[in-house]
């Protein structure tokens, strides 16, 4: 579905044609979906807050102005509901600097990651991810996922494209650290074997 496209359902949506959105919500629930799981961090949350985005878009798409892509509006919709369910719960975002780990090392720990099938090594990344905070999570996501560019996740998320530059790479960082943790001991495990 293109632009265009979204466009048509979107007007289709307001002259009182249920069916239109439904079309909208085929197209971007498993992305919704996906954004809100890499932020709550459980399945059933994330379907209660991915019905919740959708509900607040079909409320508001008198509202959308068309400034933006339709996609980009949603996900930040997406985000802004995901942070607030997480404020809600009281869960705590881990935003703690991670200064001591250096860009060849991320580098260092992509290359190891090249090593492993591609099946294997998609499953580490996604239980990796799980242990990432909800931010990180969803950076890490729009960015190399959704493939948006640093300009579209910065109008998701109310930020400059320079900030979100910087989140993304210590988002990296973290995830690097933890595919470490978690690399390590297979591989000294791998080589008490010989």
């Amino acid at each position: 579905m293109s632009l265009q496209e979204d466009q048509h359902y979107i007007e289709r949506t307001l002259a009182g044609d249920t069916h239109a959105f439904a079309s909208l919500v085929d197209r971007y629930k498993h992305m919704v979906y996906t954004l809100a799981l890499r932020m709550v961090k459980n399945r059933e949350e994330a379907e209660e807050v991915a019905q919740d985005v959708f509900f607040k878009v079909f409320q508001g798409l008198d509202r959308f102005k068309g400034d933006a892509k339709f996609s980009t509006w949603l996900y930040k919709i997406a985000y802004n509901r995901s942070l607030d369910y997480v404020k809600k719960q009281s869960r705590d975002l881990d935003t703690s600097p991670i200064d001591a780990f250096t860009e060849r090392y991320v580098r260092s720990m992509e290359n190891t990651l090249e090593g492993l099938e591609r099946e294997e090594r998609s499953k580490t990344i996604k239980e990796a991810m799980q242990e990432l905070s909800p931010d990180d999570s969803f950076l890490i996501t729009l960015h190399y996922y959704e493939e948006l560019s640093l300009s579209e996740i910065a109008a998701i998320m109310d930020e400059n494209a320079n900030t979100v530059k910087v989140r993304l790479f210590r988002s990296r960082k973290r995830l690097a650290e933890i595919l470490k943790n978690r690399l390590e001991p297979e591989t000294i495990r791998s080589y008490g074997r010989k």
